[in-house]
């Protein structure tokens, strides 16, 4: 077998085509599909395209609250390092993760739960609008099903991607049945990757202020078809 001759700064672009290429005669909702590529851009994996799931209007919603500066808090700090932080600048969006936070760590002494459970509960007593990317930790997912059925906690977006065996599925099936923004990848495969993956899927897709009025179409910008902004250098695999 040959190997494929390509510049280094094209092969994002030519992996984009090698997975739209591969998907066939899939379609999806305009936005949601570049989601669902860069998942699979990350993990190799083409399952994501019949496992992601999104609620009603979860991407318009999810790009407002990102274009308003919305926080985004993560359950690990790998998560967290995963996100674009070129793209975070455009809207001076912040990043939270509060897991290895010591008053977190007492918490979940004290109440005999997870970290991550504690975690929640330090984001919600923020008092702000979050979008909340979940990659790693059911017990987070359920925390944040009961904040919100007891009407303490408004999420602007869940991202529910946790990797795993243990309490995964029903975690996220508990956020599959909230009224509220959400993107889920169904059954047991997910990870840290896979929420940064969809946090940068969707900033890429949120147009800076000074290039907001500015729209392209496939034929003028390949690389906007892609999810892949002209306004930012090419990301690189470690940033997920």
């Amino acid at each position: 077998m040959e190997l494929e001759q390509i510049l280094p700064k094209d092969i994002e672009a030519r992996s984009f085509e090698i997975i739209t290429q591969e998907l066939g005669e899939r379609r999806f909702p305009q936005g949601e599909d570049l989601v669902v590529k860069r998942v699979i851009h990350t993990t190799a994996d083409f399952d994501y395209a019949d496992n992601l799931v999104f609620s009603k209007d979860a991407l318009p919603q999810a790009l407002a609250a990102l274009q308003e500066g919305v926080p985004i808090v993560t359950d690990t700090n790998m998560g967290k390092a995963g996100i674009n932080k070129n793209a975070l600048k455009n809207f001076q969006n912040e990043v939270y993760c509060f897991i290895a936070d010591d008053d977190v760590a007492q918490a979940a002494r004290l109440e005999g739960t997870t970290r991550a459970w504690a975690s929640m509960d330090k984001a919600a007593s923020l008092g702000r609008d979050c979008i909340f990317a979940i990659g790693n930790a059911p017990t987070a997912l359920v925390r944040l099903h009961q904040l919100v059925s007891e009407g303490r906690l408004r999420p602007r977006l869940v991202i529910a991607v946790p990797v795993g065996f243990v309490n995964v599925v029903q975690a996220k099936e508990l956020i599959l049945a909230l009224d509220i923004p959400y993107i889920v990848a169904k059954g047991r495969k997910g990870g840290s990757s896979v929420a940064a993956a969809v946090c940068n899927a969707l900033l890429y897709q949120c147009k800076p202020p000074c290039v907001r009025q500015r729209t392209h179409t496939a034929h003028e910008s390949p690389a906007g078809a892609l999810g892949i902004p002209e306004h930012m250098p090419p990301v690189r695999r470690r940033d997920f």
